[in-house]
């Protein structure tokens, strides 16, 4: 049986939130259900949140803080060099394909593929979540490029960017195969595209 999460009622319907939208998704997760797994009532739901609408905004936020903190403490960070911190990112990406699809999937990956056309607020909470996290493999990108004379081939945001979508379509993938084996082959695929990327010969960059 799993425990009520801890903390107040704002917070344990947002995890509440999450668990549910990663195991069934949003559509298919009711309001009564949440209020259910927190161990609230429906009126202490809608004092917290105008609609399940704006709790599908709330959880996108949420967790963009949740998987920030856990992200920012990451040992790759540890890296000196910044091309070695970017494959190391991905390389603790694949150390988290631990468990079942919903315990490893990303929740506003699963939420913006349902409503990206029908909630516009939750899918630009989705976009912020997602892009925000790329923005923080930016800098050590730029860097890496910087350091083997590669900039202005592309744009680190670019990059960035495409490490996230093949993140995610690696857990469409998943999800469709029921199996993190093909998610961990595709990361190995992302991660032997940087090491390319990042050594990539150009002309008078010094390398044969």
């Amino acid at each position: 049986m799993n425990a009520r999460p801890a903390g107040d009622a704002h917070n344990r319907l947002l995890d509440a939130a999450i668990v549910a939208i990663r195991t069934r998704g949003f559509a298919a997760t009711s309001v009564d259900e949440l209020c259910r797994a927190a161990g609230v009532t429906k009126g202490a739901f809608f004092h917290h949140f105008a609609s399940k609408a704006a709790l599908g905004v709330a959880a996108a936020e949420h967790w963009s803080e949740t998987t920030g903190a856990l992200f920012a403490a990451a040992p790759y960070h540890g890296m000196a060099d910044p091309a070695a911190r970017v494959l190391a990112y991905v390389d603790f990406r694949k150390a988290l394909l631990q468990g079942g699809t919903p315990d490893y999937t990303c929740l506003v990956g699963t939420m913006v593929q349902e409503v990206h056309q029908s909630h516009p607020d939750i899918r630009a909470a989705c976009d912020a979540s997602i892009s925000g996290h790329a923005a923080t493999l930016e800098a050590d990108i730029a860097a890496a490029l910087e350091a083997r004379g590669l900039t202005g081939r592309f744009s680190a945001e670019s990059l960035a960017l495409f490490t996230q979508a093949t993140i995610q379509g690696a857990f469409i993938l998943a999800k469709a195969r029921n199996d993190s084996a093909v998610a961990a082959d595709v990361l190995d695929h992302l991660r032997r595209y940087l090491e390319n990327a990042f050594n990539a010969n150009t002309e008078g960059n010094g390398h044969d």
